[in-house]
Order: C-alpha cells, then sequence, then structure tokens
C-alpha cells in the first residue's frame, strides 16, 4: 500500500501555501472531486487499466485493498491531506468514518462508457444500503 502522509505546503508566504500533490511523468485523464456522507461505502472494485491516487481534503476514511490475484486484505485509515495510490488490478474500497471531500487523479478517461469497460466489480466491504 502506498500513502503519503501529511501532505504539507513546501512554499508558504503570507498568501497562502502551495502543496505539491503529484509532480511525476504521468498522463493523468481525469480529475474529480468526490463528496461522501459519513457511514457510505464507494468503490468495491478494481480496474483493469486505471491507476489512481486519492487525495483527502476533508473527512475520514477507511481504505481497504487486495490484490486481484489472491493475497490478504489491507486497511489503513485516511485523513486531511492524506494521498493513497491505487495500482490497475487492485480491489480496492472505501468506507467513510465523517462527510468527507476526496480529490482522485486518474490515469484513465472517466466518462461513463471507457469507465464501465475498466471497471469489475467486487464485494470487499459490505455495502451500507
Amino acid at each position: 500500500m502506498k500513502i503519503l502522509r501529511k501532505v504539507r505546503p513546501e512554499f508558504v508566504d503570507k498568501r497562502g501555501g502551495i502543496t505539491r500533490l503529484y509532480d511525476k511523468k504521468t498522463d493523468f485523464k481525469s480529475v474529480l472531486l468526490i463528496t461522501s456522507k459519513k457511514g457510505m461505502v464507494r468503490s468495491n472494485h478494481y480496474h483493469k487499466k486505471d491507476t489512481h491516487w486519492i487525495y483527502v481534503v476533508s473527512g475520514k476514511m477507511e481504505y481497504y485493498e487486495k490484490p486481484v490475484k489472491g493475497g490478504r486484505i489491507k486497511k489503513t485509515v485516511l485523513e486531511p491531506m492524506d494521498m493513497v495510490y491505487t495500482p490497475a488490478m487492485m480491489i480496492h474500497a472505501v468506507k467513510f468514518l465523517k462527510d468527507s471531500v476526496l480529490l482522485a487523479l486518474s490515469t484513465q478517461a472517466r466518462d461513463q462508457k471507457d469507465y464501465e469497460k475498466d471497471t469489475v466489480r467486487m464485494k470487499l466491504v459490505p455495502d451500507n444500503l
């Protein structure tokens, strides 16, 4: 599990700060702002090709992952300024412990048709509905 904790501004002055969330040679094709309510579960799937980083803007969540080809479930708690990387072929799920706001930076387009072709639904964490 690749996690960056408490990603802090690298530049701060009287105007505010600048925080580098990501600065590598990755071709992101979508950036999503996601809101979720306390107690809700999202994801419970894996992607065949897509990889993504999730940055927690506000709230608190449990993040779960497990390789498609076996292995054990790993779990961590993410809070504001934490980031987690999800590679392709990794089953992942998120349970929200507080109302939350996230940024998801993805390497594949997120229009619904392409997203559904790349997504395989799984039950890693029981749904809340």
